[in-house]
């Protein structure tokens, strides 16, 4: 199963209320008014997608059609190609369909260390299993440093899934320094000879603060290890939680420089519209999609295959 069709399974309930709310507005032969274009602007909304972006298509739509008898390809081709360019943003993606490491950033020596974090139950530490899968499907070394000493279930979790992917991981007693597990894991990774990095972190509530100061330590130690590093910070959000993750979002990052999201959970949600707002309120990339709860359900996040599959008929 490709990309587009692993989508469109997953955004199958956003569409669903995209094809509930506006399935009728741009029949064949309709004259565009004010009202049709109201209905579909909360439409839009419903999703998650923002006011914003849902105002920006809506005033284009009214420029180009108002007061005239539309076609409903002119419509949707617009609506489409409006949502491509607000995901793809100002051109910082490489989006290579045929490279599946094409939106991360690599260091150019040693290995690329890659910080993931999140709230608490977001599928984190499945999310960096599937990960870690995913990059040694390109050829990658991976080892995995379980950060999150404050719960012994989610070291014993990432554990079984490092012996079942058959990579090295770094474990600390539970209350150990999470900073100190990451700097091991990053030293493990330079003396071992490793490509990649993932450093797991405690899920923590973007409002508590002196959790989000630990993380901000956590990215200042790694740099001391591997100067540069992290090379990415990914935050793992979860679908379903709508327009909160633009919270997390704008928190996160301001802790730990987040370059891109792992969005979990799009099957649950018919909210998936959420990662149109955060990519242009906040200017940060979805760079990786699960879309189904084993191993190789994750795939590279592409902005076309999304809106395409978004706005599929099937």
């Amino acid at each position: 199963m490709g990309l587009f069709d692993k989508l469109k399974g997953a955004l199958q309930k956003t569409k669903d209320v995209l094809r509930t709310d506006v399935r009728d507005l741009f029949k064949a032969g309709v004259i565009l008014d004010e009202g049709r274009l109201e209905e579909f602007q909360k439409g839009l909304i419903s999703t998650d997608m923002g006011v914003t972006a849902a105002t920006e298509i809506v005033d284009e739509l009214r420029t180009q059609f108002l007061g005239r008898t539309v076609q409903p390809d002119d419509v949707w081709n617009l609506v489409r190609e409006r949502l491509k360019a607000i995901l793809r943003g100002a051109g910082d993606i490489n989006w290579d369909v045929r490279n599946p490491l094409s939106p991360l950033k690599l260091a150019e020596s040693g290995p690329t260390v890659i910080l993931v974090c999140g709230v608490n139950g977001v599928g984190k530490t499945t999310s960096i299993a599937k990960l870690a899968h995913f990059l040694q499907k390109s050829g990658k070394k991976v080892v995995l440093a379980a950060g999150d000493t404050f719960r012994a279930a989610a070291v014993e979790q990432l554990t079984m899934w490092s012996r079942r992917l058959g990579c090295e991981i770094v474990t600390k007693p539970s209350g150990s320094d999470p900073a100190s597990v990451a700097f091991e894991g990053c030293d493990r990774a330079v003396t071992t000879g490793a490509d990649v990095a993932i450093i797991d972190t405690a899920g923590r509530l973007q409002t508590h603060q002196n959790l989000m100061q630990e993380l901000g330590k956590i990215h200042r130690v790694i740099g001391k290890r591997i100067p540069g590093a992290p090379h990415e910070s990914l935050l793992v959000l979860d679908a379903t939680t709508g327009q909160n993750g633009l919270s997390q979002a704008s928190k996160f990052s301001e802790a730990a420089g987040c370059t891109g999201l792992v969005l979990a959970k799009l099957d649950g949600t018919a909210k998936g519209g959420i990662v149109v707002a955060i990519r242009q309120q906040m200017g940060i990339p979805v760079k990786y999609v699960g879309v189904g709860e084993q191993i190789d359900d994750l795939e590279l996040f592409s902005p076309d295959a999304f809106v395409d599959a978004l706005f599929s008929e099937s």
